[in-house]
């Protein structure tokens, strides 16, 4: 929501250097990549329910704070911090669809969720546009934080715990409590997930440690981690530029530019809205076809469209922009840049979510390090790459990269990701 209002935070403040202007945006981001690391592995120790509820508190306190800021020192920071709430739903979502659906029912799940994080950038610029036009930015925070005080109350009463080994544990310690301690029965008691030391130093040892070896030692999280690291800097690339593309190169007022976002949104959700109906599927199809065992794999076949389709709609945006041609044109680009986006982030959440089944938040938050880093220093170098090379050649340099590195993922996971995996001590 914050991208639309930069220029007016800028000006409140005296900032003239587009780096840090870029930055109060996706600095947010930055966040993204450390918060994860350790939310995602308390969620395996305390629960989801708990940490999600926690970290949303926390995420609401510094938001509000945002509104408040009387310098770009004091937003930075504050935007910093709520970051640090905001990642939770990122790493431990996919953990609680894990624990709630089995894999032939998951993919509508996840595909579902997935569209929430990409569907909210579109969502937010076009709201915050006319928050700035006819407000003030400070109003762009506040709202968002109206709205996020309604979400925790209703989260307190409806978000449920969903982590398997935690209620088979709380279940266990209601049973010993009816039991007499000197009776045998009572030390039988204990769940399939118990180990010789259940103390929480050694549980919050080994799950902090987890996200990082996997990150280190998994070349499933770490090649899915690259892609996912380009699509998310584009996705926050093309966020931060449409402004520029909309109100410098065609003229348009603040809010109405803020509406072409719409297009992101049109991409974003027919395509989300296709994957879903058919990812479980083409899940099941597969999985009948060889003898009713199922495999991470089977969620990739959507990819090799999205492969296509990211880079047609990077090179349509980037020349259509520098032709001046008529504004529906860099739309169709973006629509199609949103569609390529989604369907392979969908695919991805989906496989690692069936591939580390229990310990899905460890390596989605794994996954997600590489891609808010992305996401928070792709806006930073995108001004001085068109100003220099033009929306044209700058965007054929990103089209470039989506081929080089995304055509090639989705062949080789269908071809060497159970091999991949069998070599995996925590994958499934």
């Amino acid at each position: 929501m914050v991208a639309p209002a930069t220029n007016q935070v800028a000006a409140g403040f005296g900032i003239d250097n587009d780096v840090i202007i870029a930055l109060t945006t996706s600095i947010f981001v930055l966040a993204y990549a450390v918060g994860p690391f350790f939310l995602g592995p308390m969620s395996e120790i305390y629960g989801r329910s708990r940490v999600l509820q926690l970290a949303n508190l926390w995420y609401l306190a510094w938001n509000l704070g945002c509104g408040f800021a009387q310098n770009e020192a004091q937003l930075l920071a504050f935007r910093f911090l709520a970051g640090l709430g905001g990642s939770a739903p990122l790493s431990i979502g996919g953990g609680v669809l894990g624990d709630c659906w089995r894999a032939e029912e998951r993919g509508q799940a996840v595909a579902l969720y997935s569209l929430a994080p990409l569907l909210g950038p579109v969502i937010g610029p076009i709201t915050g546009a006319w928050i700035a036009e006819r407000s003030t930015w400070r109003w762009v925070f506040w709202s968002t934080s109206i709205v996020d005080a309604i979400v925790q109350l209703l989260g307190l009463f409806f978000l449920q715990e969903t982590f398997a080994p935690l209620l088979l544990e709380r279940k266990a310690n209601k049973i010993r409590q009816s039991m007499d301690e000197e009776k045998v029965p009572y030390r039988e008691v204990r769940t399939i997930y118990e180990g010789q030391d259940r103390s929480w130093q050694t549980i919050m040892a080994k799950s902090l440690v987890r996200p990082f070896a996997l990150f280190a030692r998994e070349p499933i999280v770490q090649v899915l981690g690259i892609y996912m690291a380009y699509l998310y800097g584009t996705l926050y690339l093309f966020l931060t530029t449409i402004p520029s593309i909309f109100e410098g190169v065609y003229g348009q007022p603040v809010g109405i530019a803020g509406l072409h976002y719409i297009a992101l949104g049109v991409g974003l959700t027919g395509a989300s809205q296709i994957n879903a109906r058919s990812l479980d599927k083409v899940y099941v199809y597969f999985k009948n076809k060889h003898g009713g065992v199922g495999k991470p794999e089977y969620r990739l076949p959507a990819m090799f469209p999205g492969t296509i389709l990211l880079p047609i709609g990077i090179l349509i945006t980037g020349w259509a922009t520098q032709a001046h041609a008529h504004w529906i044109a860099p739309d169709i680009g973006i629509a199609l840049v949103g569609a390529g986006v989604i369907l392979n982030f969908q695919c991805i959440q989906t496989y690692v979510v069936d591939t580390f089944t229990l310990y899905a938040a460890s390596a989605l938050a794994a996954v997600s390090c590489l891609r808010s880093l992305a996401g928070f220093g792709f806006p930073l170098f995108a001004p001085a790459m068109y100003s220099a090379l033009g929306f044209g050649k700058g965007d054929t340099i990103l089209a470039a990269a989506a081929i080089i590195i995304g055509c090639p993922a989705p062949w080789l996971f269908w071809h060497y990701g159970e091999r991949i995996r069998n070599a995996s001590p925590y994958a499934r």
